[in-house]
């Protein structure tokens, strides 16, 4: 764990400006309804001077991508799989805080992604880190393994001193990225991030990123995993944050016949529960097209009379890659009888 602190800078998001340009519509939309309040953290509170703030671990205790290699089972990203680190970060910077205004006298305000606040370069002005090539913190002690919160006071605090870029001529984080969300250095695309597509993004995911998904169920772990700077982390100690059963990685099977109820109770206390069933079971169903696995067919089949239209359409996608012969004699019938155009658009598709 580390704390830093940094005056309140202005601008502090000048380099968010272009993705703030694609986050007009869709999903994504209020990105550039908050972009003043995330680009100057006074315009957020105008009575900060100072904002302290608050790096916490959660190195794996293994690589993250052997998981990509069992295709039976849903790949969850690392920060997702044990409980949420929302309620973990805010009881220790309430903690904090109440020592802050204890010591200085000024107010203190608690943030943990609860407001538009541009976490990543205010860690990087107060030294927790630099951003990386993939736009992601990077630490030198704690490699890209970070959660980060902050607090906001009308103290002023003396500042450390910002971290320097140190990602040199690597372009790892760049090179693995399966749907090429990175245009260049230190810019991504948040429309072709896996982490976006599986987490935030409410409708049908569009077909020239499903294959390349894998297993990926929840979240992307590719760009932080093969950071060279992550040789210098020590495996999270937080047992809060410990990968549960529930959440680890778990086969495709147990998870293709969640229905609401069944979700929430598998994943309650976790930041997975936030995406809702259905999104979740859109991803999983991808998955099982990706799987190869031709035990998960009639878990796949019977998703085709999912009441979710998101759903319903990464059914036939899977039945169509698993069991092309079957997803034929069906086309026909069951194509005419969908009322969602766009599932029954996915009826239609080639395979």
């Amino acid at each position: 764990m580390r704390f830093a602190s940094a005056h309140a800078p202005e601008g502090a998001g000048q380099a968010f400006d272009a993705f703030i340009a694609e986050g007009r519509h869709g999903d994504m939309a209020w990105l550039a309804a908050n972009a003043e309040r995330r680009k100057d953290p006074r315009v957020l509170w105008p009575e900060t001077r100072s904002i302290i703030v608050l790096g916490l671990s959660y190195a794996p205790d293994r690589d993250p991508l052997e998981a990509l290699q069992k295709l039976s089972r849903g790949a969850i990203s690392v920060y997702a799989s044990g409980l949420d680190y929302h309620d973990l970060i805010k009881a220790k910077l309430k903690r904090l805080a109440t020592q802050v205004r204890s010591l200085t006298g000024g107010d203190v305000k608690v943030f943990v992604d609860t407001a538009p606040v541009m976490e990543k370069p205010i860690a990087a002005t107060a030294g927790i880190g630099w951003q990386g090539k993939h736009t992601n913190l990077v630490s030198r002690e704690f490699g890209s393994w970070l959660f980060l919160g902050s607090i906001f006071t009308t103290a002023n605090i003396p500042p450390d001193e910002p971290e320097t870029d140190h990602c040199g001529a690597c372009r790892r984080c760049l090179e693995v990225c399966p749907t090429h969300a990175f245009p260049k250095p230190y810019e991504l695309d948040a429309r072709r991030c896996i982490s976006y597509l599986t987490i935030e993004h409410k409708g049908h995911i569009g077909r020239e990123f499903r294959e390349a998904m894998g297993n990926r169920i929840y979240g992307c772990d590719d760009c932080l995993a093969v950071c060279p700077w992550n040789k210098f982390a020590q495996v999270a100690h937080e047992t809060k944050l410990a990968a549960r059963s529930e959440s680890d990685n778990p086969p495709l099977a147990e998870l293709l016949g969640l229905d609401d109820a069944g979700f929430r109770l598998r994943f309650r206390g976790t930041a997975i529960k936030r995406t809702g069933r259905d999104r979740f079971l859109r991803n999983v169903l991808i998955a099982a097209g990706n799987s190869r696995d031709a035990t998960l067919l009639p878990k796949v089949e019977a998703r085709l009379d999912d009441y979710s239209p998101l759903v319903r359409a990464m059914a036939i996608w899977a039945l169509s890659k698993l069991a092309p012969e079957r997803f034929e004699a069906l086309r026909k019938s069951r194509g005419a009888a969908e009322p969602d155009r766009a599932v029954a658009s996915e009826w239609t598709a080639q395979p």
